[in-house]
């Protein structure tokens, strides 16, 4: 199996290390990330100026670029710019959850989205923030899960969350809102974005914030769609 890792969090990040270690168990591993933590990028990629990538020594001899530009253009240079098919893409591990409304804003699920266009298969892992160690324990279980009750082949598009101290796994859709900013003036028209939480603990383990919040591990089928169908459906015209 060809696979390519890439994350948002930047070349020097334990996420992103400890998924291409753990990918080198089912093929061939090549990793693309940025220079930088690059979080929130969403889908952004640059077209207006060149994108430096240059190869870097990475683990124990992976093969690996770092590409000074945002998440899906390491997964772009990884594609395109390497003129590479991949059988799989993933990304992470991502520190902190992407669930609910949030992946709109996740670098981490656009690189699956990018990997989508590509016609690859992907995962996006993303872990409590505080800890990798539940993450690496249980990248094993989650594929099996996949494997096991065929989601491949209904879904090649996944959003993994890892809570700390998982009950087990559960097959979800996204959820609502998990968290939001604020603008707080700092200096003489200067403003920081400070993020807090809204999300009210429920017990829908059909969506990935009730899920993972009540600790349970979340594997969500995503897609590239932004169509709203139900809309188009309503209206023969």
């Amino acid at each position: 199996m060809n696979i390519l890792v890439a994350n948002d969090d930047g070349i020097e990040s334990e996420g992103l290390a400890i998924l291409a270690k753990w990918a080198q168990k089912l093929g061939k591993v090549t990793v693309c990330a940025p220079l930088v933590q690059q979080s929130a990028k969403s889908h952004a990629i640059n077209i207006h100026s060149p994108v430096e990538a240059h190869k870097v020594a990475y683990l124990d001899g992976t093969e690996a670029y770092v590409v000074h530009s945002t998440p899906v253009d390491c997964v772009r240079f990884g594609t395109l710019g390497l003129n590479r098919h991949y059988d799989l893409i993933l990304s992470g591990v991502n520190k902190g959850f992407n669930m609910g409304e949030d992946i709109l804003y996740s670098g981490t699920v656009a690189n699956i989205y990018e990997g989508a266009l590509r016609g690859s298969r992907g995962i996006a892992f993303s872990t409590d923030p505080t800890s990798f160690e539940e993450a690496t324990k249980q990248l094993d279980e989650v594929f099996k899960y996949i494997l096991k009750n065929g989601i491949f082949d209904v879904a090649g598009h996944l959003n993994v969350n890892i809570p700390l101290n998982s009950k087990g796994i559960k097959w979800t859709k996204q959820g609502g809102p998990y968290f939001t900013d604020e603008f707080v003036k700092v200096g003489e028209d200067t403003y920081s974005q400070e993020g807090y939480s809204v999300y009210h603990l429920g017990n829908d383990l059909t969506l990935d914030t009730d899920a993972v919040m009540n600790g349970y591990i979340s594997v969500t089928p995503i897609s590239t769609r932004r169509d709203d169908i139900s809309a188009w459906a309503k209206l023969s015209l």
